[in-house]
């Protein structure tokens, strides 16, 4: 969980926050009809259900730890394909930044990248070396990101689309 929970919630095991619905609403007027993707952080598959429900394929699946069949037990860090056959990667990674870090940049090698992390990022120093690369942020707001739970989320959440072909001009989506 973010900054301001931190202490305030039990922490949940490899940071496994299944994606809401809600927060695929506002990155589908970024995709262009029927998608193609890949998912490397898909743990129970809900992401891509979403997606799927909105008429995008997705090509690929995997987590290293998959919570659901389908999935295939992969660390996308370190596995080398030829991924032409997808416009994007979407997904909503691990917010620690020494996993999201390199992350951003393995995935732009090979496409585009729609991540889905906390909105505060953008403003730090750690984030300038990637920002180059980002060409899109949709903005969320706060996500509930655990199930049966009074609790609303308490940091803001945003769409960046990574590019390393990128103009170095980031386009900002509000709500």
């Amino acid at each position: 969980m973010g900054k301001r929970s931190d202490g305030q919630f039990e922490r949940v095991e490899r940071d496994f926050y299944p994606s809401p619905y809600e927060v695929v609403l506002p990155l589908l007027p970024h995709l262009p009809k029927g998608a193609n993707f890949i998912e490397p952080c898909a743990g129970d598959g809900r992401l891509v259900r979403h997606l799927e429900k909105h008429g995008h394929k997705c090509v690929y699946a995997c987590d290293i730890e998959p919570q659901s069949e389908g999935i295939e037990k992969r660390d996308i860090l370190f596995f080398k394909q030829n991924w032409q056959k997808t416009d994007y990667f979407i997904t909503n990674p691990p917010w620690g930044r020494e996993t999201l870090h390199p992350m951003i940049l393995t995935l732009i090698d090979h496409a585009p990248a729609w991540l889905l992390f906390d909105a505060d990022w953008m403003h730090t120093v750690q984030a300038a070396p990637y920002l180059p690369f980002c060409q899109k942020i949709v903005a969320i707001g706060r996500v509930k990101w655990i199930e049966d739970t009074e609790n609303g989320g308490m940091d803001n959440a945003c769409w960046y689309l990574f590019d390393k072909y990128a103009s170095g001009i980031v386009r900002f989506y509000g709500r």
